[in-house]
C-alpha cells in the first residue's frame, strides 16, 4: 500500500534473517514488563513471525495459552509455521486497533515493535486495555531514534529517495518520546505505568551480513528498498555504509528499545 511500510510475502520470509536476533535480544525485557508468568493467557499483538509468541509460550508453560495475532496474513502464516506444533497456541488475523476479542480475555498482552506502526496508537492502547482482565498488564516495545535503530536508519535514508514512505518512517519513531508514550497510556486508562529503555550493540562480521537481508527484500525496509531504481539503491547502500562507519571488516549497530507497560 502506498505510503506505508508494508509486509508482503517476501518481507515475511526474510524477516527472521534480517531482524530476529535483534528483537529476540530485547524480548525478555518486554515479557518482564508485561508480567508474563506460568499459567497465563497471553495475547501477542503484531506477532510478526511469532518470535514474541514463542517466548511467551516458554514463559506460560503447558498450563498457559498464547494467541499470536497479526494484521498481515503472511506474517500469521509464518508464525503458524514456527509455532503450529504447540498445543496451547492459536493464531488470528487481527487489527490491533480493533481487536475482536471479548473484554477481559487475557492476563497479559505484549506488542513487540508493533504499536509504532499503528495509524492511531491511542485507539490501539484502548483496545489493549479492554481485552485485559483486571490487574492484567500490557507492554509494548518501540524504537527511539533512527541512529539507535537496527533498520530504521536505513528507512530514514530510503525515505529521502522515496518521499511516499516519509510519513510512515517518521511515525516509526514518533513514540520514542517517553512523555508522549506515558500520556497515551494514561489517556487510554492504564494505571501503574512504567517506561524504561534498554540498549545493545550488535556485532556482525561484515556490512553485507547486516545489509544483505534487507537488500533481498527482508522486512518492510527491504520492500521499500526494492521499490527504488538500481542506481538509487546503490546510493542508499553507500550512504548507510558511511553512516555506520564501514571499513570493510566487522560492523557494530547500536540499537535502543523503549518499553512501556501499564495495568488495567
Amino acid at each position: 500500500m502506498a505510503g506505508e511500510l508494508a509486509y508482503h510475502d517476501e518481507a515475511a520470509a526474510e524477516y527472521d534473517r534480517a531482524f530476529a536476533h535483534v528483537s529476540g535480544h530485547f524480548l525478555p525485557f518486554l515479557l518482564q514488563a508485561a508480567g508474563v508468568a506460568p499459567g497465563m493467557s497471553v495475547l501477542d499483538v503484531a506477532t510478526g513471525t511469532g518470535l514474541a509468541a514463542a517466548e511467551c509460550l516458554r514463559a506460560v508453560g503447558p498450563t498457559g495459552h498464547v494467541v499470536a495475532a497479526d494484521l498481515s496474513e503472511s506474517m500469521v502464516e509464518q508464525a503458524r509455521r514456527r509455532l503450529g506444533a504447540a498445543p496451547n497456541v492459536t493464531f488470528a488475523r487481527e487489527d490491533g486497533q480493533a481487536l475482536s476479542f471479548a473484554d477481559g480475555s487475557f492476563d497479559a498482552l505484549v506488542c513487540s515493535l508493533g504499536l509504532m506502526f499503528f495509524p492511531d496508537p491511542a485507539r490501539g492502547l484502548s483496545n489493549f486495555l479492554r481485552v485485559l482482565r483486571p490487574r492484567g498488564r500490557a507492554a509494548a516495545s518501540v524504537l527511539t531514534v533512527p541512529e539507535r535503530s537496527y533498520n530504521g536508519r536505513i528507512n530514514a535514508v530510503i525515505a529521502r529517495h522515496l518521499p511516499e514512505i516519509g510519513e510512515a518512517t517518521a511515525r516509526t519513531f514518533a513514540l520514542g518520546d517517553a512523555a508522549r508514550l506515558r500520556q497515551l497510556l494514561e489517556s487510554a486508562g492504564f494505571r501503574n505505568i512504567e517506561i524504561s529503555k534498554q540498549a545493545h550493540r550488535f556485532a556482525l562480521p561484515s556490512f553485507d551480513a547486516y545489509f544483505g537481508p534487507f537488500e533481498r527484500g527482508g522486512a518492510s525496509t527491504g520492500q521499500a528498498y526494492l521499490k527504488l531504481l538500481p542506481f538509487v539503491r546503490d546510493s542508499v547502500r553507500k550512504e548507510v555504509q558511511r553512516s555506520i562507519g564501514d571499513t570493510g571488516g566487522p560492523v557494530e549497530i547500536e540499537v535502543e528499545f523503549q518499553f512501556a507497560s501499564g495495568e488495567r
